[in-house]
């Protein structure tokens, strides 16, 4: 897809958006079930089922899918099709191109062994590597607008209100 075809696929996506601003609102589920078997998650991902477990530094098996690893993966794969769509919007041309996050985490805190330790990435790197011929101006644009566009990046970096709830089945 080239930028002219991408603007293409777009425009009535935006008109509509734009003249009907509701539309632009949704709702996005993950669904998960806690069944006898283990310390582990059934997370319907949309292609398969994945099963997510403890991390082995907490005490999993390392046979089922971390969390924490699911939150980094999730990250790279907005950053990187945001990153495409940009480059291909603002016409840079990319021969080919690495997306890596990286996360700190202290398992102290999440196992309550020192109540002082927070609980979850006290840091996240994100890091591309690109091969183009692109002058440094335009890869500056580039990186401005994935960080704008992506909507993982977005929603860790700004921490949106989240609430949490239990009910009886």
């Amino acid at each position: 897809m080239d930028a002219a075809e991408l603007r293409a696929t777009q425009a009535p996506i935006k008109e509509r958006y734009k003249s009907d601003p509701k539309t632009a609102m949704i709702k996005l589920t993950a669904r998960g079930s806690i069944e006898n078997e283990g310390i582990a998650c059934k997370v319907e991902t949309g292609r398969a089922l994945a099963i997510a477990g403890l991390h082995p530094g907490t005490g999993g098996s390392g046979l089922e899918l971390c969390s924490g690893d699911m939150l980094l993966e999730a990250l790279v794969a907005c950053a990187g099709v945001t990153l495409k769509s940009v480059a291909t919007a603002i016409e840079v041309p990319l021969r080919k191109g690495d997306v890596t996050a990286e996360g700190d985490l202290d398992f102290r805190g999440t196992l309550g062994i020192d109540k002082e330790t927070p609980v979850g990435f006290a840091e996240i790197r994100l890091k591309f590597e690109v091969d183009t011929d692109a002058p440094q101006d335009k890869l500056d644009l580039l990186l401005k607008l994935t960080e704008r566009y992506c909507v993982v990046y977005q929603t860790i970096k700004n921490g949106p209100k989240v609430s949490v709830s239990m009910q009886r089945v």
